[in-house]
């Protein structure tokens, strides 16, 4: 499982002209799903994401989660963060997982990231053609990988 994640002061996912989604202050998490993903992805990924310390404090110093700004989520389902583009010129999205097993862990995800923030997350439509409006806070992006916890 692989996420892009992005300090936001907003952001929002609209889909044929129609808003799915809107936040203020939080993350936009651009997530993609593989074969090899489990339940045990989506919670570690999950708990990383809600207490990773990317806000500022007082003192302009990332030392706040997203629950200590009271912040929201916006997540984007994002099958192009498996490109392979070692061939040729066209990206190969082999390695991303088909719907059928990657929709339940989508939901999945949606789920445990509202259980832990206590709250309803934004989300886009999975597998629409997605707009995507958002103001970068920092900038501030990461990129986080299951199968590369560092």
């Amino acid at each position: 499982m692989r996420a892009v994640i992005q300090r936001v002061s907003r952001a929002s996912c609209t889909v044929t002209g129609n808003i799915t989604g809107q936040i203020q202050i939080g993350l936009l998490v651009l997530l993609g799903i593989e074969d090899a993903d489990t339940g045990e992805d989506v919670a570690w990924l999950a708990q990383k994401m809600v207490n990773m310390r990317i806000f500022s404090d007082e003192n302009h110093l990332m030392n706040k989660a997203l629950a200590d700004v009271n912040g929201n989520v916006l997540l984007i389902s994002q099958f192009t963060l498996f490109a392979q583009t070692k061939k040729g010129n066209r990206p190969s999205f082999i390695r991303a997982a088909k719907p059928d097993k990657a929709i339940p862990l989508y939901e999945q995800m949606v789920k445990e990231l509202e259980k832990l923030l206590n709250k309803k997350i934004a989300t886009g439509i999975f597998g629409a053609d997605m707009k995507i409006d958002l103001l970068n806070d920092g900038p501030v992006t990461i990129v986080m990988d299951t199968k590369e916890k560092e």
